[in-house]
C-alpha cells in the first residue's frame, strides 16, 4: 500500500515523524527575535485583544465600541465602508449601494467626533483599516484627539496605510504607486516628529491570504512590501532606527495549525535579518511586531457555528506563534457583519485562551519541537526565494506592475479551490458532513436608509461651515500636492476646518492622476 503524502497549504511535504531539528539557542526578546520580541512575552502582558467593528452610520459604530469595551476588549479597530476607503463622499454618485456595509461611513471630522463620543483617545489604542485614504483619516483622528485636549506625542494606534498590498490583493487604491508611496513616507516622516507612538503602518500579509495565497506567499509578499516602505523612507533620508520602530504588520491565521505557527516565527525572523541589512542596529528597529486577525475566507455559510470553533483553532495558533494584538471573526461573518452576540463569542474565546489554556504562562512553548522547528526553516526558506525573485525584477513595486504578485496569488487560489472541488482538501460541513441546512436569520441588517442620513449630514456641515476657510485650505494643499512638500500638515488644516474626505482625495486626484 503506498504510503500517504500531506502537504502544508505551501506544498511543504510533512513527514510522518520528525526525529531531529536544528538546534535553537538565541532566547525571547534576543535577535533574531524567532521566539518572541519579549523575554517574558504574555507573563509580562497578554496580547490586544481587538475586534474589528465598524457599520451604518457613525452613531451606530459608537454604540458597538462602548459595547465591545464593556465586554472587556482592550482595543478598538475600524472597518470603514467602501466610499470611505476609495475616497468619495456618501452623497457621490458612486457610493449608491455601498454606504455603511462593510465598514462605518465616515465624511468628515463631524462624523469622527460621533464615530469616537464618551471615548478618550488617549487611553485607548485605535487600529484603522484604511489605506489610499489613510492619511486624511488619520488626521481626522489626529484633530479630533487635539479637540480632547490629548497630548498628541502619547496617542497611540496604527493605521493599515498599506497601498502595495491594494494593487497586489485587494483593489482599493486611489492614486498611482509613486504618488501614493510619497503619502506614505510623508505619514512616516510626520508622525515621528508629531505623534512618535503612532505606527504609520500595518504592511497586511492578510488580504494577499484572502485573496487566495499560500502561507509561504502571505510570508514572502508581505516581507517584499516592507522592503520596498524600508527604501522609499531610507530614499527619503528618514533614519531606519527611528521610522522602524512605528512599523508593524497583519497577518493571517488559516487553518493549517502548525503552518501557521511556523510562519510568524519565521516572518520574526527574517525581518530582522531584512531591517539589519539595510542599516538598522536598535534591535526595537529590527523587531517585527503584528497583529493577526482569524481567516475570514475559511468561514463557512454552511453550518456557520462551525465556525467557533476554526476560529478558536486559528486564534491559539496566533498566540503560539506570538502575535501582539488579535481579532477572532464571529462565527456569522460568511453571511453578515457579526452581531453583537457573535462580537462576543468572538472576544470570549480570546479571554479563553489567555485566562483558562495555560499558554500564556510560558514565552513560545513549542520551541524545540522537532516539527516546529524544521518547519519554521523550511517556511523560511522557501519565503526567500520569492523575496529573492522579487528584488532580482526591482523590488515589490515592479513586481506589481509586472502582475507578478498578482498572477502567483490567483494560481494558488485557483489550486485551492480545485482541492475543495475533488475532494482533496476537506471543508467540514461543505464537501464533507454536509446536511441540509436550516436557514440562519440571526443576521446583522444595514438599512439602506443610511445614505440618504450621510447625505443630509454633509449637506448641513456644509451649509454651516466657513467656504472661504474650506476654500484656502484646499488651494493650499493642491499647492503642497504640486511641490514636494509633506502633505499631513495641510490635510490636517483641511480637515479641522471640516473639508470632507470626499473633497480633500479630489484635490489629490487633480494632481496625481488616479491609477
Amino acid at each position: 500500500m503506498e504510503e500517504k503524502k500531506c502537504f502544508t497549504s505551501s506544498a511543504i511535504e510533512i513527514r510522518p515523524l520528525y526525529t531531529e531539528a536544528r538546534r535553537i539557542t538565541e532566547k525571547p526578546g534576543e535577535f533574531p527575535f524567532t521566539r518572541g520580541i519579549q523575554r517574558d512575552m504574555y507573563r509580562g502582558r497578554l496580547w490586544t485583544m481587538r475586534q474589528y467593528a465598524g457599520f451604518s452610520t457613525a452613531e451606530e459604530s459608537n454604540q458597538r465600541y462602548h459595547y465591545l469595551l464593556q465586554q472587556g476588549t482592550t482595543g478598538l479597530s475600524v472597518a470603514f465602508d467602501l466610499p470611505t476607503q476609495i475616497g468619495y463622499d456618501s452623497d457621490h454618485e458612486l457610493s449608491e449601494g455601498e454606504v455603511g456595509k462593510v465598514g462605518v461611513a465616515i465624511d468628515s471630522l463631524q462624523d469622527m467626533e460621533i464615530l469616537f463620543e464618551g471615548i478618550e483617545l488617549q487611553k485607548i489604542t485605535t487600529s484603522m483599516t484604511i489605506n489610499a485614504t489613510a492619511s486624511i483619516l488619520l488626521a481626522m483622528y489626529i484633530a479630533l484627539a487635539k479637540k480632547q485636549g490629548a497630548d498628541l506625542r502619547q496617542i497611540s494606534g496604527t493605521i493599515q496605510n498599506d497601498i502595495l498590498k491594494e494593487y497586489a490583493a485587494r483593489g482599493t487604491y486611489i492614486y498611482p504607486p509613486k504618488a501614493s508611496m510619497r503619502i506614505i513616507t510623508d505619514i512616516f516622516e510626520y508622525c515621528s516628529r508629531e505623534v512618535p507612538k503612532w505606527n504609520t503602518i500595518s504592511i497586511s500579509g492578510y488580504h494577499i491570504r484572502e485573496a487566495g495565497s499560500t502561507a509561504v506567499q502571505e510570508l514572502a509578499f508581505t516581507l517584499s512590501n516592507g522592503k520596498a516602505y524600508l527604501n522609499a523612507a531610507l530614499a527619503k533620508g528618514l533614519d531606519i532606527n527611528v521610522f522602524a520602530k512605528r512599523l508593524s504588520f497583519f497577518f493571517n491565521c488559516h487553518n493549517n495549525f502548525f503552518e501557521e505557527i511556523a510562519k510568524f516565527r519565521a516572518a520574526r525572523r527574517m525581518w530582522a535579518k531584512m531591517t539589519r541589512d539595510l542599516g538598522a542596529t536598535d534591535e526595537k528597529a529590527q523587531m517585527l511586531r503584528f497583529h493577526t486577525q482569524t481567516g475570514g475566507s475559511t468561514l463557512t455559510a454552511q453550518q456557520p457555528m462551525n465556525n467557533i470553533v476554526r476560529v478558536t483553532n486559528q486564534a491559539m495558533a496566533a498566540v503560539l506563534g506570538g502575535t501582539q494584538s488579535l481579532h477572532t471573526n464571529g462565527y456569522d461573518e460568511a453571511l453578515s457583519l457579526p452581531t453583537e452576540a457573535a462580537a462576543k463569542i468572538a472576544l470570549r474565546t480570546q479571554q479563553l485562551i489567555a485566562y483558562e489554556s495555560g499558554v500564556a504562562d510560558t514565552a513560545d512553548p513549542l520551541a524545540g519541537s522537532y516539527f516546529v522547528e524544521t518547519l519554521t526553516d523550511e517556511i523560511e526558506c522557501a519565503a526567500q526565494l520569492y523575496i529573492d525573485k522579487i528584488d532580482i525584477m526591482g523590488g515589490s513595486v515592479a513586481a506589481i506592475e509586472n502582475r507578478y504578485m498578482q498572477n502567483e496569488i490567483a494560481a494558488a487560489a485557483y489550486n485551492y479551490q480545485l482541492e475543495i472541488e475533488d475532494g482533496g482538501r476537506v471543508i467540514v460541513g461543505v464537501n464533507r458532513f454536509a446536511q441540509t441546512e436550516e436557514v440562519f436569520t440571526d443576521t446583522l441588517q444595514i438599512d439602506e436608509s443610511i445614505r440618504s442620513i450621510q447625505i443630509e449630514k454633509i449637506k448641513r456641515l456644509k451649509e454651516g461651515r466657513n467656504s472661504v476657510e474650506v476654500a484656502s485650505a484646499l488651494d493650499r494643499l493642491k499647492t503642497a500636492a504640486e511641490s514636494s512638500d509633506n502633505l499631513m500638515p495641510f490635510i490636517l488644516s483641511a480637515v479641522e476646518v471640516y473639508c470632507t474626505l470626499g473633497e480633500i482625495s479630489d484635490v489629490l486626484r487633480t494632481v496625481f492622476g488616479e491609477h
